[in-house]
């Protein structure tokens, strides 16, 4: 199951819900980093991830493959957890109380290991793979979430390249994380 595609774990998790063990194992550190990083705060972030996968877990049936790749719908849930925590100046724990998990509780020591991954350093090697004009258009869109419109402005260029960047950059990484 280790070797299955992400989609292909969440077309299945309904009938066998450890598939969704392998996805949640293989995205749980990209998900908390990038959480770190929008939030700089350690316990909001592991607060954040767990309550984005939770969700992702309630709803996985609503994934559609052909929308998107599974790991950007589930940023994409991330990314919206995230919004409303900072509306309501709260996370909202709705879907891990549905599932009956307990509220997290860090100790100093996996508060650091979450801080730390505010500058993961598995993402900087991945992005060293790719050509500097894709990587920089993936640091830009997918990590700082600047608008495509801004990073083509940044670069002094159409925002058709910019899309076309980050779509390839981001296959490329797709194929090197599927080996």
């Amino acid at each position: 199951m280790e070797r299955l595609a992400d989609d292909d774990l969440l077309a299945m998790t309904p009938r066998r819900p450890e598939a969704f063990a392998v996805f949640y194992r293989r995205h749980e550190q990209t998900v908390l980093g990038w959480l770190m990083r929008q939030t700089g705060d350690p316990e909001l972030a592991a607060d954040l991830s767990a309550e984005t996968f939770a969700a992702a877990l309630l709803s996985v049936r609503r994934f559609d493959a052909k929308r998107g790749p599974a790991l950007a719908w589930t940023f994409g849930i991330a990314h919206h957890k995230l919004l409303r925590a900072r509306e309501k100046g709260r996370v909202e724990d709705r879907a891990r109380r549905r599932l009956g998990l307990p509220p997290l509780v860090l100790e100093d020591e996996a508060l650091e290991r979450v801080a730390r991954l505010g500058g993961d350093e598995r993402v900087n090697a991945l992005l060293a793979r790719l050509p500097d004009a894709q990587a920089e258009a993936i640091r830009a869109r997918v990590l700082d979430e600047q608008p495509y419109g801004q990073i083509a402005e940044t670069v002094r260029c159409s925002e058709s390249v910019i899309r076309q960047r980050v779509s390839r950059g981001l296959a490329t990484l797709r194929a090197i994380v599927d080996e």
